[in-house]
């Protein structure tokens, strides 16, 4: 990807900044520099992801601002989790074919819901479960909360990322279930080692 065309996205995303897709950008870029030697993901693997995350998000935006907007992109090892609420089904299979497209995926978990189910009130509700169960991990002295990424659509809340070992990963879980409001926990986390 280009400088302009990496400035293009950025300055897309502060236009969008309330947008689900570049909350999570702006936060992973700001990070990165600062903490990558504390993830587990090499600092290499860290600028793929991020590459892989800006050509998504830019493949989004080019195809349809809206879905750019609806739609949530995490990345950890090149597997891309996409999470959020739209109301037609052909976007949800857009928004994968797009995923498909950037260099160097190796999978594209699809976790987009199809609704028309939603406002203002349950995106606050969303907001508050993630925040609080970032907190939770930050907190925890028997988790390395930088290793973990965490999305929350409809009260359903989606992990990603790198444990440590199994006790760990079912740390994480149970802080996610432990929150007030959370209907569902679905973990893509992998455990350091392990396969995939």
């Amino acid at each position: 990807m280009t400088l302009p065309r990496l400035v293009t996205i950025l300055a897309l995303c502060a236009i969008g900044l309330g947008s689900t897709g570049c909350v999570g950008l702006f936060v992973g870029a700001a990070a990165t520099g600062g903490i990558a030697v504390a993830e587990e993901r090499t600092v290499g693997t860290q600028v793929d992801d991020a590459t892989i995350k800006i050509a998504v998000s830019e493949s989004l935006f080019s195809y349809d601002e809206r879905l750019f907007q609806d739609v949530s992109i995490d990345v950890t090892e090149g597997r891309v989790l996409l999470t959020g609420k739209v109301v037609d089904p052909q976007d949800r299979m857009e928004a994968v074919r797009l995923a498909w497209q950037a260099e160097g995926v190796k999978e594209v978990i699809n976790e987009i819901q199809v609704t028309d189910k939603g406002g203002i009130g349950s995106y606050m509700t969303d907001v508050r479960i993630s925040n609080e169960l970032r907190a939770d991990l930050l907190f925890d002295g028997k988790i390395q909360a930088i290793n973990f990424n965490v999305d929350t659509v409809g009260q359903i809340v989606y992990l990603t990322g790198i444990a440590q070992n199994q006790a760990e990963l079912d740390r994480v879980i149970d802080h996610a279930r432990t929150i007030s409001g959370v209907k569902q926990v679905v973990s893509h986390i992998r455990v350091k080692g392990s396969a995939g």
